[in-house]
């Protein structure tokens, strides 16, 4: 029986660090068989690659989408193996959208692994290095940066609001001189702060949508089942039971601003009053918190987190 009052939540990329789930690991067996899994799928060792680093190369799309999602799944393990509560929404944060598929029986482990790392090369290649960037806007509305935006792009020049996190934090991407452009507009604007990050590609912007027809013909060899349990979608911040149309809404997500602001709303709509933050980091518990003080927002990547929520719930 699904508890309504809970929704656990997987995070996306920059929560990925050298040791994690480390101390866990040394009491569940079940952590290590997980990377066992996801590293006989990719040919390397990921459990090693998550514990010696370096940070590096955790950092690399490629590597840290399927060890994003390997840790995220070996944690929903553990917390069913551990008689955690079975939450009534699941939902992920850009990559962390495939790990809740996976949680939800809608994408097999060893599948979703080959596919995220797919998804990691893809969305590396469709911008070449350097061409594209991304910006974090801090305490301006939503509205006032997407017309920002929708001013400094021009052809080929383009830059777009991605990720709608919480309320005055919203991330904008696209060509590199475009969002410098817009980053300095939205501080003129009132902004209280608009950094550039340090990241690789424009990742949710319309310049990924090769990256998305690529993902779409990998994809097209997978089986995607019905979930399980109803998973919140970054796209449209509803649930989809008709897994064609979950296949469809991961294609269009690699072009599509992650709307986690909508999500979590409507997580909320449905009576949910916990989340529990089924990953690395404590990231999207954060956001979670500013977009909604009333949810109790949980994390277990360390022992004393998972013993908070298990007895809390």
């Amino acid at each position: 029986m699904a508890d309504a009052r809970l929704a656990l939540v997987f995070p996306g990329q920059g929560s990925q660090k050298v040791g994690m789930l480390g101390g866990l690991a040394a009491r569940f067996a079940i952590i290590g068989e997980t990377f066992a899994e996801a590293s006989d799928a990719l040919g390397y060792d990921l459990w090693q690659l998550a514990q010696e680093g370096p940070q590096e190369a955790l950092n690399l799309t490629e590597k840290t989408q399927p060890l994003l999602l390997a840790a995220s799944v070996a944690l929903w393990r553990v917390w069913q193996q551990q008689g955690g509560a079975t939450p009534s929404l699941l939902a992920g944060h850009s990559l962390g959208e495939f790990s809740a598929l996976v949680c939800s029986g809608v994408i097999g482990f060893a599948d979703a692994v080959q596919l995220v790392r797919s998804r990691g090369q893809f969305m590396q290649t469709a911008v070449p290095v350097g061409q594209g960037t991304m910006a974090a806007v801090l305490g301006l509305d939503d509205a006032r940066i997407i017309d920002i935006c929708a001013a400094h792009s021009s052809g080929n020049d383009v830059v777009e609001a991605v990720n709608f996190n919480s309320p005055g934090q919203v991330v904008i991407a696209g060509t590199t001189a475009a969002v410098e452009r817009a980053a300095e507009a939205c501080k003129e604007a009132g902004a209280r702060r608009a950094m550039l990050l340090p990241v690789s590609a424009p990742f949710h912007t319309s310049l990924m949508r090769p990256a998305g027809d690529k993902l779409r013909d990998a994809m097209a060899a997978i089986s995607f089942n019905a979930p399980q349990i109803p998973v919140v979608h970054n796209v449209h911040g509803r649930t989809e039971s008709d897994p064609q149309r979950i296949r469809e809404l991961l294609f269009e997500q690699i072009f599509s601003a992650v709307k986690w602001t909508s999500c979590v709303e409507y997580m909320v709509t449905q009576g949910v009053t916990t989340t529990v933050e089924c990953g690395p980091g404590k990231v999207l518990s954060g956001l979670n918190k500013r977009i909604d003080k009333s949810l109790t927002c949980l994390s277990i990547e360390d022992e004393a987190g998972l013993e908070q929520a298990l007895a809390s719930l």
